[in-house]
């Protein structure tokens, strides 16, 4: 058994069409990404860890033997 409704694909009265034409794609992409820090992990290299606690701890070990080898 399925819900099926009827869709209404007109722009309600309330929105202003003249706003949604011509927009830019992304327009704001890289002033969002300026206020990150994000590092994607492959997904075999995120299965060896359960947390993001887990990540951060393994990488300051990485980070401590790489200072008291130079």
């Amino acid at each position: 058994m399925t819900d099926k409704t009827d869709l209404n694909d007109e722009l309600r009265p309330e929105y202003d069409e003249t706003l949604l034409k011509n927009g830019t794609r992304g327009k704001y992409a890289k002033q969002y990404t300026a206020g990150t820090n994000i590092a994607r992990l492959e997904p075999d290299v995120a299965a060896a860890f359960s947390t993001e606690e887990a990540v951060n701890a393994a990488l300051r070990f990485v980070l401590k033997k790489k200072d008291k080898a130079e």
